[in-house]
């Protein structure tokens, strides 16, 4: 049993789409196959995997350093002790072999990235879907069979009106979601208000909305935008600041009372446990959304979860951004809050796939074994291409 091929390809988001601080129509993913030569159905299972929205493809690490370490192993050195399957935590250390310590942003999102395409080869030889898996080996067996969810919508584009944002809304209450996450801060507290109350004409209480300011704010205008939106009683206040400017964090824990979100430019555990120690984040009411394929992948998430565990934070504190069938195998399986999702937002990356179905805000979680991106057929024709 061995890896014989691992392959990267970038391609473009393909969307018109902005938040506060990002124009994404030049935005770029890596798609990953991690090949072996194990055999089923006459064909060698593949791991597949890309590196999450919001990040450039980061072909030149996985194809310059990440590939070659893991392919020169031992292949004995890469499986479980009793050779039944491939051992994701000796894969991860490998493709990390003579790197210096710290600087983990440069390789969090391309180690990351193999490290999922593992997790999904690893689940495959397993036969089981990855959230089984995960919950048999990290959740004392239980997984969900549905899994709470939400759109991540209410993006930015060109002309946008607040019927637009109206018809969105609708759009998704239609598909069986009951809650939205929109962006703010791209214009200004006035205009962006305004558009909340266009949501929430539709979504009806602010339970159903939550905000994402994509750090776009420094601390007074942080301090300015939590009053504004307190009236409307929100589900949470995402990336109101950087996530390493731990004083501001702290000042706004101390003076809005509604739930904060933050996490999704963390590389790591150890950015994470030193954000709760000193951020002042909440753990009976805040949220972490660490992106496991820009983090180090799903070998690191699970760090990631003692980490929080020792701050106080239950599993259901834990929102893996993403929104990708990837995050809701995670949910599923390891107990987690909730899984955000673009079901048309970014062309063949959208959505969950034909096997997952949308009813009251909640995902039904799929059966295919590994992770199952062979159910968004788009998708999993450009995956697919790279193993052949």
């Amino acid at each position: 049993m061995r890896i014989t091929r691992i392959v990267e390809r970038s391609v473009p988001l393909q969307t018109h789409l902005s938040n506060a601080r990002s124009d994404f129509s030049q935005m770029t993913t890596s798609v990953v196959a991690v090949v072996s030569d194990v055999i089923r159905d006459g064909q060698p299972l593949v791991g597949y995997a890309f590196n999450s929205f919001g990040r450039y493809a980061c072909g030149e690490q996985i194809r310059e350093r990440i590939a070659p370490r893991i392919l020169a192993a031992s292949p004995h050195s890469l499986l479980e002790p009793d050779h039944s399957n491939f051992d994701p935590f000796a894969i991860a250390r490998q493709g990390q072999y003579r790197e210096r310590r710290g600087g983990y942003a440069e390789r969090s999102i391309p180690m990351g990235t193999v490290d999922v395409a593992v997790w999904d080869l690893v689940a495959k030889v397993a036969e089981q879907p990855l959230h089984r898996l995960l919950a048999d080996r990290f959740n004392e067996g239980r997984t969900m069979t549905q899994a709470p969810t939400y759109v991540g919508g209410g993006w930015y584009f060109p002309g946008q009106t607040a019927a637009d944002l109206r018809e969105e809304m609708q759009r998704h209450l239609d598909a069986g979601y009951n809650m939205v996450k929109m962006k703010i801060g791209g214009m200004s507290m006035g205009e962006d208000c305004r558009r909340i109350e266009a949501i929430l004409s539709v979504m009806g209480e602010g339970r159903n909305l939550a905000v994402d300011a994509s750090c776009s704010f420094d601390r007074a205008q942080a301090l300015s935008y939590a009053q504004a939106i307190a009236p409307y009683q929100l589900r949470w206040f995402e990336e109101p600041c950087d996530c390493l400017d731990y004083q501001s964090f702290a000042e706004l824990s101390a003076a809005y009372d509604g739930p904060l979100a933050t996490g999704e430019n963390m590389a790591c555990a150890l950015e994470l446990d030193h954000f709760l120690s000193y951020g002042g984040f909440r753990a009976d009411r805040d949220i972490i959304q660490i992106d496991p394929p820009l983090a180090f992948g799903i070998t690191e998430y699970l760090k990631v979860l003692k980490v929080a565990e020792r701050h106080g934070f239950e599993r259901r504190s834990m929102y893996p951004h993403g929104g990708n069938l990837m995050c809701l195998q995670l949910v599923g399986g390891l107990g987690l809050g909730a899984c955000e999702s673009y079901p048309d937002t970014f062309g063949i990356f959208s959505g969950f796939g034909n096997e997952v179905t949308i009813e009251a805000g909640l995902a039904r979680l799929p059966q295919t074994p590994g992770i199952g991106f062979e159910q968004q057929p788009s998708l999993y024709s450009v995956m697919r291409e790279l193993a052949t």
